[in-house]
């Protein structure tokens, strides 16, 4: 099939070098990344300390508190998870949950505190694939925290959001960002009590930081805090649930992917404990259509479709459970039964697919749009704010996508004496029993953190990810088509008109959903969009750059290197030679 041509212009080049390539969803990230590597460090180093200025710089999208998922590859390596979503406490149930009253778990505060992740996956993979020491790299988070920084607008939006609800019910988060003016001097100081964790050697000075982390100070100051109840999303005050051993015992581990090979690429993704295999489904499904252009009427339709099939089973039979049927999920015979199920108009119900002996998970449904849980781009185009991405390469063939999240500021209150708050990860749990992401302690939420690594026939070719909880998957579908089937350059890939569907339950407080709903940019065009709306799509516009906040980077067949960023929102940017 023929694809429509990609337009000449783009609103910045791919960037094309031999040396190392860096983008994320912030230019001072982006650029310490790069500053990294410019000394001598691999794409590991590099990536650890463009993450930890993220912490800094976007502190309404993410922090310390949060969780990270990566996937990545050493050179001439096998791609790997890097597992930093921390699972549920061991106070942390579904019937007692429901004994308080709660019909969902909150959107905000320490009732939905999943084990803090992000650190020590950040920590893990600087030990066993970086060469940096951890004081060099923590150095970047520290002078912008210490010193300060630009801050952006949403910034100062979402603190002004915030403020009533400051100043009644979080008095620390007051404190902490009542007068905020780009410094950060408690953040500061928990790095660096961090950085100079003592250790005979760089191994054990990072492991020794990573016990300071869930059994030190900072477990410490945590688990005092969360004891005092205060104000959650559900307008009551509770104390949190988590407690020294669920801090002390869990660590962020490596994992071997999922894989579906598409086009003579294979995408790798994270287990079913996250929404990864959903984007393999997706694909699976589009291989066997006759028009998946996403520029196209027919196109678009089709994509819309085949999205809503693929996260309609992902919240049947996703989960921590051990036993997620992928093998079904993601068969040929599986596949082209539910390719079937597209039809010529919108879908208006929630279709998820049958497996043989099990019954499908059917959660609650209730109509709106968006609530209090994840400051993300809502499901109506309209920016409240968003999670954040970052990717680097390096001139040894070294990769990695990552996207960290959580523990945004408007997420529970701000803890005394670290700078930083909890997540919120556990309202992507039900408290169904009989949900495969049922809240239960030990168990991982089912996150929607989703970075994609793709590899063609000589190792990684591309690592790709995006900000956007539940529409993560769903842009970066988009890219994927453009570039492998369209033969979109990255750039190019990136600028492209976006779309989603919202047409299944938000995963995020209070998780509402909006049946045969599909959110647009409106350069998609008024005759694409018109034919939707015929089909029956319940079409919202969001404007001409909204959606999708992409970044990317990776190796062309001649072995040069490139990156590319998004430039929705004057934030992103890659950067390399």
């Amino acid at each position: 099939m023929s694809f429509t041509p990609a337009p000449e212009f783009t609103t910045r080049p791919t960037l094309s070098g031999s040396f190392g390539m860096s983008a994320s969803t912030h230019w001072l990230a982006t650029a310490s990344s790069q500053s990294v590597l410019e000394q001598g460090g691999n794409a590991f180093d590099a990536v650890v300390a463009g993450a930890f200025v993220l912490h800094v710089v976007e502190p309404h999208l993410n922090g310390p508190g949060g969780d990270m998922v990566g996937v990545f590859a050493t050179a001439g390596g096998e791609p790997t998870v890097l597992m930093g979503q921390g699972p549920a406490p061991a106070g942390a149930s579904a019937a007692a949950y429901r004994e308080r009253g709660l019909e969902l778990v909150p959107g905000a505060g320490a009732l939905a505190a999943a084990i803090p992740g992000a650190v020590d996956a950040w920590l893990l993979l600087l030990r066993d694939h970086g060469t940096w020491e951890l004081r060099n790299v923590l150095q970047f988070a520290i002078g912008y925290a210490r010193h300060g920084h630009p801050v952006l607008d949403r910034v100062t939006a979402t603190i002004e959001r915030m403020r009533e609800h400051f100043d009644d019910h979080w008095p620390t988060s007051t404190a902490l960002w009542g007068n905020y003016d780009g410094r950060m001097p408690e953040l500061a100081d928990t790095y660096e009590r961090l950085a100079v964790s003592p250790g005979a050697s760089r191994v054990e000075r990072i492991d020794a930081a990573r016990m300071q982390w869930s059994r030190g100070f900072v477990a410490d100051a945590i688990v005092e805090f969360v004891r005092e109840p205060h104000r959650h999303s559900d307008g009551r005050d509770h104390a949190g649930v988590l407690t020294a051993e669920d801090l002390a015992g869990f660590s962020a581990t490596f994992e071997q992917p999922v894989t579906l090979d598409f086009r003579g690429h294979t995408i790798a993704k994270s287990g079913a404990w996250g929404q990864g295999p959903a984007l393999l489904q997706m694909l699976a499904m589009l291989d066997g259509c006759d028009d998946i252009d996403p520029s196209t009427a027919l196109g678009a339709h089709t994509i819309l479709e085949v999205e809503k099939l693929a996260l309609a089973d992902r919240d049947a039979w996703f989960g921590d459970t051990g036993d997620v049927p992928l093998d079904v999920l993601l068969s040929d015979a599986y596949v082209s039964d539910r390719r079937s199920l597209v039809g010529d108009t919108a879908s208006l119900g929630l279709r998820p697919g049958s497996i043989e002996g099990r019954t499908p998970f059917s959660p609650p449904l209730t109509t709106g749009t968006s609530g209090m849980g994840e400051p993300t781009v809502s499901r109506r185009g309209v920016v409240k704010g968003d999670t954040c991405h970052i990717d680097v390469t390096d001139r040894w063939g070294n990769i990695i996508s990552a996207t960290p999240s959580g523990g945004w500021l408007q997420s529970s209150p701000a803890i005394p004496g670290l700078g930083f708050c909890l997540g919120t990860r556990l309202q992507m749990t039900w408290l169904q029993d009989e949900a495969p992401a049922t809240l239960t302690p030990g168990r991982r939420p089912r996150t929607t953190l989703t970075p994609t690594l793709v590899m063609g026939a000589g190792g990684a070719v591309t690592a790709l990810g995006s900000p956007g909880g539940d529409q993560q998957d769903t842009w970066q579908l988009l890219y994927l088509l453009r570039t492998i089937v369209g033969g979109y350059t990255p750039q190019q890939a990136i600028d492209a008109p976006a779309f989603h569907t919202t047409s299944f339950p938000d995963s995020f407080w209070p998780r509402q959903w909006e049946p045969g709903g599909a959110v647009v940019e409106d350069r998609l065009g008024c005759d694409v969009i018109a034919s939707l709306e015929a089909r029956g799509h319940v079409v919202t516009r969001a404007g001409d750059w909204s959606l999708g906040r992409l970044s990317a980077v990776g190796v062309d067949d001649s072995g040069m290197l490139w990156a590319a960023a998004n430039p929705r929102g004057n934030q992103g940017y890659a950067a390399g030679r």
